[in-house]
């Protein structure tokens, strides 16, 4: 077993690869604010019951999932982010996007059906838990089945960082956060995290 330790994008930073839609990303830097925060406000953060739950197949492949699809890819992009789950948006659909490079991709149903022995740890971020990131280990290479969005089946090897986005997505589809992939050493820090922001958060004196 091979682990490394480094550094990963949030997967808080994508259409299926046959039915790409040619759009001209902006950098980080150049996405305007209230763009940023109309796509954050749409995603679901810990608390809420949806991110718990398991997302149910999807059976139907109709203009209503591809409209699904868009918005995730925008609210993704501008969040910005390299993954959405559609739980993260309150959809219990088994749907999920990514971008790793220049083409957006989006799997429906999709399921882990191999991996690799060999596994890296780098550091996770995530919408729903912004401002957090945490250690978690996982395979090297997966291979992934799943539809796209008419259909049609798909089989393919994924590696690196795009294995990684598609595992920590489907991790969402089964309610699953990267609180529940680090150390509980980690995943105290991070509560404990959480806590004093929320406390710093409330005003002094406020009534309940």
């Amino acid at each position: 077993m091979v682990m490394r330790r480094g550094t990963l994008y949030d997967m808080s930073q994508t259409e299926p690869r046959e039915q790409q839609q040619p759009r001209e990303r902006r950098p980080r830097s150049e996405i305007p604010p209230e763009r940023r925060a109309a796509a954050l406000a749409q995603v679901r953060t810990l608390g809420d019951p949806v991110l718990r739950e398991s997302a149910r197949p999807v059976e139907t492949f109709d203009s209503e999932l591809a409209a699904l699809s868009r918005r995730m890819i925008a609210v993704m992009r501008d969040a910005p982010g390299i993954g959405l789950a559609a739980t993260q948006l309150g959809v219990v659909k088994r749907m999920i996007v990514y971008e790793v490079d220049d083409d957006p991709v989006a799997l429906v149903n999709p399921r882990i059906v191999g991996a690799s022995d060999d596994t890296e740890v780098l550091d996770e971020g995530c919408l729903s838990l912004p401002g957090v990131t945490v250690p978690v280990e996982r395979p090297t290479l997966v291979r992934v089945r799943a539809r796209d969005l008419r259909g049609r089946r798909l089989e393919y090897d994924a590696e690196d960082l795009e294995a990684r986005v598609i595992q920590h997505e489907i991790d969402h589809l089964d309610g699953v956060l990267i609180l529940e992939r680090t150390s509980r050493e980690e995943r105290g820090r991070v509560l404990r995290e959480l806590r004093e922001r929320q406390t710093a958060a409330v005003p002094s004196g406020s009534g309940l």
